[in-house]
């Protein structure tokens, strides 16, 4: 789910951000270059205390600066090409037909899905495949490491120090772990899910698991206004609920697009 709900976030607390930097004295201080990062750390922990419990403050203690999370970070750009040109460079075509054939498989459980939540086969098998390659790619930066590197960084301190107080919430649950590795952003499981996502829309266990995050994915979608039988292209009810998972309209369009020759339309 790289960039959900940041700019949205971003214009929220783009007053708070400001205050953080130059305001009160006991405020970690974020930074832009690895320098800080560990005295940051110091200082995180120190206000976190009754906020996050101390073994999830020891993991964080064991993070490092993530240097390719900053180069990601920085170099989002295939967010700026038109709609065709996105969907080449992602594998549009090969998407839908590994999509219609999961459809088909694992017929049993996208039932299942649409009876509880409302949501067919298509866009979450576009979600899917647009995010992981279907589970393929689910990266390897570690994920406290990726979050706190963001808490830190300047850029989008305020939105991602949120993201780390849920990861270390996660940490206590059990579902993320020290060694839990994912997406450049902190993302985890067949459907990239950040830290707080996971704690407002997963449904039980781990990510990792498919059937886990499609489930938390029709989760998401539901609790973002989705309403069964109701289209979803442009224009239509559940296009909505598409924008919530991605603030690109480029990749909102994508997966409208491909959801929709998933399901034959």
């Amino acid at each position: 789910m790289i960039e959900s709900g940041y700019m949205k976030s971003w214009i929220a607390i783009g007053f708070a951000a400001c205050v953080g930097m130059t305001g009160t004295a006991d405020a970690a201080q974020c930074g832009n270059t690895a320098g800080g990062f560990e005295n940051w750390k110091q200082e995180f922990s120190a206000e976190a205390r009754g906020r996050a419990s101390a073994a999830s403050l020891q993991a964080l203690m064991g993070t490092s600066y993530s240097t390719a999370t900053i180069s990601a970070d920085r170099g989002q750009k295939s967010f700026r090409l038109s709609l065709d040109q996105f969907l080449a460079k992602r594998g549009g075509t090969t998407i839908v037909a590994r999509g219609r054939k999961l459809k088909q498989s694992d017929a049993a459980l996208f039932a299942s899905i649409e009876q509880r939540y409302g949501v067919p086969p298509g866009p979450l098998l576009a979600i899917w495949g647009m995010e992981t390659g279907f589970g393929a790619v689910r990266g390897n930066v570690n994920t406290l490491s990726a979050v706190a590197t963001l808490a830190y960084d300047c850029r989008r301190s305020p939105f991602f120090t949120d993201q780390l107080y849920a990861a270390l919430a996660l940490v206590d649950r059990g579902i993320l772990t020290a060694s839990t590795r994912g997406a450049a952003h902190g993302e985890v499981g067949h459907t990239q899910f950040l830290p707080k996502n996971v704690l407002n829309y997963g449904t039980g266990g781990s990510l990792d698991s498919a059937p886990n995050a499609l489930n938390a994915t029709a989760n998401f979608l539901k609790a973002h206004g989705w309403r069964a039988g109701a289209g979803y292209q442009p224009g239509e009810p559940n296009f909505a609920a598409i924008q919530g998972w991605n603030d690109a309209q480029v990749y909102q369009k994508a997966i409208a697009l491909l959801g929709k020759r998933i399901d034959g339309e």
